[in-house]
């Protein structure tokens, strides 16, 4: 292990795990392989992520929020009418998943594997995005472009319906010839819905 003049902090070694990771794979990559790409000895890993699975988690929350992030610029953007933003939010959220899916395919398949462990992560940024379309709609009632309705349970419910353009489970189908106007035709009905709800 060659000695590093590097301040060891916890999002070098985040980088380094999604590195390790893209390598490895999540059934072979150790907090070993990840300590020897830092050039410091497990222990020094150890001392920023007391466990495995909590480095495990935080690459997910990372890797997650980079999306929410970028929605959450969408989201907050009042100089769009609701309407808009809506629809630029949810393009943005199929557009990063898609994204995902291809230009990263290796971390990818990782996160697959890591989202199903159950950690709080996924959990958190569904919240987390939920809360954005909530803004979003919440903004829509109070200018009157939708019907009345309660926000966050529109917001679920918005989620829940274009599930096909952003769980990771259907990223198979993202490529298929028909996936954008299929996208583009559910954004038409959800904001229909959404003009008239109530």
């Amino acid at each position: 292990m060659a000695p590093t003049s590097e301040t060891l902090t916890a999002e070098r070694i985040l980088a380094a795990t999604e590195d390790v990771l893209r390598r490895h794979g999540p059934a072979k990559a150790t907090v070993v392989d990840v300590a020897r790409a830092l050039g410091v000895s497990h222990g020094s890993v150890y001392r920023h992520f007391r466990t495995k699975a909590a480095l495990r988690e935080a690459v997910t929350k990372r890797w997650l929020d980079r999306t929410s992030d970028a929605l959450a610029g969408i989201a907050a953007d009042i100089g769009r009418d609701p309407e808009t933003r809506l629809r630029a939010w949810l393009t943005g959220l199929f557009d990063a998943k898609r994204r995902k899916s291809g230009e990263d395919p290796e971390l990818f398949a990782t996160y697959m594997v890591l989202a199903g462990e159950n950690g709080p992560a996924v959990g958190e940024h569904v919240d987390d995005l939920t809360g954005q379309l909530a803004g979003i709609v919440a903004a829509g009632v109070d200018s009157g472009a939708f019907a009345p309705t309660d926000p966050l349970t529109a917001a679920r419910t918005v989620f829940q319906a274009t599930g096909r353009f952003h769980d990771p489970g259907y990223h198979e189908e993202w490529k298929l010839p028909t996936a954008e106007a299929d996208f583009g035709a559910l954004v038409d009905l959800v904001v229909r819905g959404l003009r008239t709800a109530g």
